[in-house]
């Protein structure tokens, strides 16, 4: 019956509660003049003008003040306080009305008092009995029978989680079942016509909902407590979705359209710690900066963030003319008042470089150009070491001679006691610079920096957007081994912090970045794959969706990664920032060196290339042979 009635048209349900005010009204002033006289037959029926008279007034009273406007399921104080007043003002008109009419003698005011409170209840309260029917009998109520529409559970009956629910009750999309909240002294409380509960009836709640998806609305929670509380939901097979921080969210407002999926890069992210405007500063404000690698994913992270401190110029230089073109439009597009230029250019080509920063009168390099990809640099040896190496000691001559003032290489934790190629050129571009430093200690003001730090989230070799294809696409997740560990640090940290190091010190120090704890990759991929409501398949679940396969460790790869090559680490006046005390080379002896690598380069003579990253490369251990791919094709 009452489904059939939901179903009904809004029109159909006006007229349906208009007859029912109408039945009502006659019955309250009847009831009224019954308790006034006490008289319960048929004597009181001699007053049937004036209980006609009730609804005729009455009606047209209500249908102008909204009665009949405000939808059952969404009913609150507002509207109940609206029918309130619709009463009063209909029996103030019928008292007139029976006065005129003649009706006041057989009408005492004790009847219109009765009158008014009886109208209330039964008006007034029918509504509200309405609406909770709906709400707790019928989840969903209306849209119930939409078949768009999905139940989800809200976590959070704070101000967020009731706007939320708010927006929802407006929406096609989903339905709101119950809020779930910490806090024990809401828990068992209706908030707007739905209950909390305690975050250990979930299970319950999911179940006996049919839930597919929980609504995160938690936005002002540390990131600490969202990881926990996705972490106890990754254990049940639904869906979680979340609200942006409230910094992200307009006005305050919460919209359907806010709600997203949770970025699991905030849930491995750490709480960030304020950063130092004053080391923001130092190297930018007001200053000319060029920025290698410009278009990749900590390249145009560090242009974001220099836009930001207000440099008089930024030079975007990149190889890639595709790269070069998006985070240039991207930039000019904020409309700062900064000059910005983007020059295609490879850190290769030292005269182009030199040009370009005397030109520009450039103050400050961040180097980030470099090939990144552990295995694509691990089968193409000779370009991954002259793009990272000798594409450093290019940039650093090429700075010296134009006078730069800081020159900033972002560096890698691959970088320490090196497995891989990507990893033992990096080591090897600190090297020359820190050798470089001690050469022009005293006779030139370039100050040369180098910060190290581990993954980042969302980067293009990341593992986490790999992971969301291939759930995406239903499988499997592919993890290299089950013990691997990963530092992770988001992107715009991460940049931050590359900023704030590279203005500290003295030239040659080496900076290493506070990472936090390393990750688990396996459980990343089992709660990634939660989160999307999916199960992961093994030998516990074999009816699960999604399968985990182990596919070996890739050429170059370790378990752990390291950021101190030994242990002498000094702190700095920074929480996040070390710098790292660590042996070098001296220029004269590494210059030769270097003559030697640029002439195997150029011979292609991998295996000295090898011999020379071996003997210089403290704690270099490959784990296989030589895998470039043109040394495999000659080699039988």
């Amino acid at each position: 019956m009452l489904p059939s009635i939901l179903n009904l048209s809004r029109n159909k349900k006006r007229t349906l509660f208009v007859v029912f005010d109408i039945v009502a009204l006659i019955m309250c002033c009847w009831l009224s003049f019954a308790l006034r006289y006490e008289d319960w037959g048929a004597n009181n029926f001699a007053h049937w003008p004036s209980y006609l008279l009730a609804p005729i007034v009455s009606i047209p009273i209500f249908v102008r003040l909204g009665l009949y406007r405000a939808v059952i399921r969404y009913i609150g104080y507002k509207a109940l306080w609206t029918a309130v007043k619709a009463i009063t003002l209909a029996l103030l008109v019928w008292a007139v009305a029976t006065y005129i009419l003649g009706l006041s003698v057989t009408v005492p005011r004790s009847v219109i008092f009765i009158f008014w409170f009886i109208s209330i209840v039964v008006v007034g309260g029918a509504r509200m009995v309405a609406r909770w029917v709906i709400l707790h009998q019928f989840p969903g109520g209306e849209q119930k029978a939409k078949l768009d529409s999905e139940r989800v559970i809200i976590y959070g009956a704070g101000a967020s989680g009731r706007q939320l629910a708010e927006a929802l009750y407006h929406s096609k999309e989903f339905i709101a079942v119950a809020y779930v909240d910490d806090n024990s002294k809401l828990q068992g409380l209706d908030v707007n016509g739905i209950c909390v509960y305690s975050p250990d009836e979930i299970d319950l709640l999911v179940e006996k909902y049919d839930v597919k998806t929980v609504l995160l609305a938690i936005p002002s929670a540390s990131r600490q407590r969202r990881r926990n509380v996705v972490d106890k939901l990754s254990v049940i097979a639904v869906k979680v979705l979340t609200l942006p921080g409230l910094t992200d969210l307009a006005g305050g407002k919460v919209s359907v359209s806010d709600v997203r999926e949770v970025d699991i890069a905030d849930l491995l992210g750490r709480e960030e710690v304020r950063p130092n405007q004053e080391l923001l500063d130092a190297c930018i404000q007001g200053k000319s900066v060029l920025v290698t690698g410009a278009g990749g994913s900590i390249g145009s992270e560090l242009c974001r963030q220099v836009l930001k401190q207000g440099p008089s110029v930024l030079v975007l230089y990149e190889m890639s003319e595709f790269a070069l073109y998006s985070i240039d439009k991207e930039l000019s597009s904020l409309g700062l008042d900064v000059e910005i230029i983007s020059i295609l250019g490879n850190v290769l080509d030292g005269q182009h470089l030199t040009m370009v920063l005397r030109e520009y009168n450039v103050n400050t390099i961040y180097h980030a150009a470099a090939y990144k990809h552990v295995p694509l640099v691990e089968n193409n040896n000779v370009a991954g070491i002259r793009n990272n190496l000798i594409g450093t000691w290019r940039t650093a001559e090429a700075a010296l001679e134009s006078k730069v003032n800081n020159f900033v290489l972002v560096s890698t934790d691959k970088a320490v006691r090196p497995t891989n190629v990507m990893g033992a050129s990096k080591r090897f571009s600190e090297l020359v610079l820190q050798a470089i430093s001690d050469r022009e200690h005293g006779s030139s003001n370039t100050r040369f920096t180098m910060v190290r730090f581990g993954n980042v989230l969302g980067s293009s070799g990341s593992v986490i957007p790999l992971f969301k294809e291939q759930i995406k696409q239903g499988g499997p997740v592919t993890v290299t081994h089950r013990d691997i560990t990963r530092y992770f640090m988001t992107i715009p940290e991460a940049a931050s912090l590359v900023i704030q190091a590279g203005s500290m010190g003295a030239t040659g120090d080496v900076y290493v970045l506070d990472m936090g704890e390393p990750v688990k990759i396996e459980n990343l991929a089992k709660q990634m794959i939660n989160l999307t409501g999916l199960s992961v398949k093994d030998a516990d679940n074999p009816n699960g969706d999604i399968e985990i396969q182990y596919t070996g460790l890739r050429d170059g790869e370790k378990l752990y990664e390291e950021l101190l090559i030994g242990d002498n680490v000094l702190s700095t006046d920074h929480p996040m920032i070390m710098r790292a005390q660590e042996e070098m080379i001296e220029w004269n002896e590494l210059s030769i060196i270097l003559v030697q690598l640029q002439q195997a380069l150029d011979r292609y003579d991998h295996q000295e290339i090898r011999d020379i990253l071996l003997d210089n490369v403290s704690g270099y251990r490959p784990q296989h042979g030589i895998k470039d791919i043109l040394y495999s094709q000659r080699t039988p």
